[in-house]
C-alpha cells in the first residue's frame, strides 16, 4: 500500500500495544477455530463446542448476540476493516476481544487515524459509508501484518490481479485471510460457517444474519470459486477441519 507507511506510523503510536494475551501466548498447544458468517452455520447448534476452543476469531459485523446457540459467545480476535465495522463493537464481543484491522487499501488506516485522532473525516475511497463514531477500545486494536494479504493471495490463491473488464483489484476475503493467521499462530485450526449456498435462486441468504442474498455477490471483488478451492485443499491435506463435517 504506497504511501501508507507514515499513516501506520502514527496509528501504532497511539495503540502502542501490539502483544497477544499472555494467556494465550503462553500455551503449549493453541486450538483455533474461525467462524465464518455462511449460511450453514444457522440451526448447527455448534455454540457450546465453539467456546471451548482456545482461540476464537470472527469476522467482520457478524454478531454474537441472539445466535448463541449457533455461534457460540467467546470472541477472541474479531478480523474488520471500515466498511464491515459496527459502530459499536461492544455489542458482540468480549471485553478483551482484540479488534484486528484488516488494511486492504490506504484508506483503511486513514479511517483508523482519524478515529484515532478525531479528525475530520474522510468519506471517498470507501464502498460504502464506514462509522464516522467508532466506540472501540483502543487498547485492544491491532493492525493486521499486510505479510498476510500478500501471503494469502499470492502464494495460497495466486490471484489475478484484476477482473476483466474492472480495474479493482481483486483482493482475498477476510475469512480466508483469518484461516492463514490461524495456521500461521495455532497449532490447530478448524472452521466453521465458511462457503456460500450451492442455491441458484439469487433470493437465497448468504449469512446466518441479515437480508443479504445470492443477488448481493455479483459485484463481488472477491474470486470466491478460487478461495472455496484454496480451502478444499487445505482440508483435504488435514491443515483444517472444516466442523460441519462432523454434525
Amino acid at each position: 500500500m504506497k504511501g501508507s507507511e507514515l499513516m501506520l506510523q502514527k496509528v501504532l503510536a497511539v495503540i502502542a500495544n501490539y502483544e497477544i494475551p499472555a494467556k494465550i501466548e503462553n500455551l503449549e498447544c493453541r486450538t483455533c477455530v474461525v467462524i465464518g458468517n455462511g449460511f450453514a452455520i444457522k440451526n448447527s447448534s455448534l455454540g457450546n463446542r465453539i467456546n471451548k476452543y482456545d482461540v476464537v476469531i470472527r469476522l467482520n459485523e457478524g454478531p454474537v448476540r441472539g445466535y448463541e446457540d449457533d455461534v457460540g459467545n467467546k470472541t477472541t480476535m474479531r478480523f474488520f476493516y471500515p466498511e464491515s465495522a459496527s459502530h459499536n463493537p461492544d455489542l458482540h464481543k468480549d471485553p478483551n476481544t482484540l479488534m484486528v484491522l484488516v488494511p486492504f487499501k490506504q484508506q483503511d488506516l486513514r479511517w483508523l487515524k482519524e478515529i484515532l485522532y478525531n479528525e475530520k473525516r474522510v468519506r471517498r475511497g470507501f464502498w460504502r459509508p464506514p462509522p464516522q463514531v467508532w466506540l472501540g477500545d483502543v487498547s485492544k486494536i491491532r493492525v493486521l501484518d499486510p505479510h498476510f494479504l500478500h501471503q494469502t493471495a499470492e502464494m495460497l490463491l495466486h490471484m489475478r490481479q484484476k477482473i476483466k473488464g474492472r480495474p479493482n483489484l481483486v483482493h482475498p476475503t477476510t475469512g480466508i485471510l483469518a484461516v492463514i493467521v490461524a495456521l500461521n499462530y495455532c497449532d490447530e485450526v478448524h472452521i466453521a460457517g465458511f462457503g456460500y449456498p450451492n442455491s441458484k435462486r439469487e433470493s437465497q441468504p448468504i449469512h446466518y444474519f441479515g437480508r443479504d442474498t445470492m443477488m448481493s455477490m455479483q459485484n463481488s471483488y472477491h474470486d470466491l470459486g478460487h478461495e472455496a478451492e484454496a480451502l478444499k485443499r487445505l482440508q483435504d491435506s488435514g491443515a483444517i477441519l472444516n466442523l460441519h463435517k462432523d454434525l
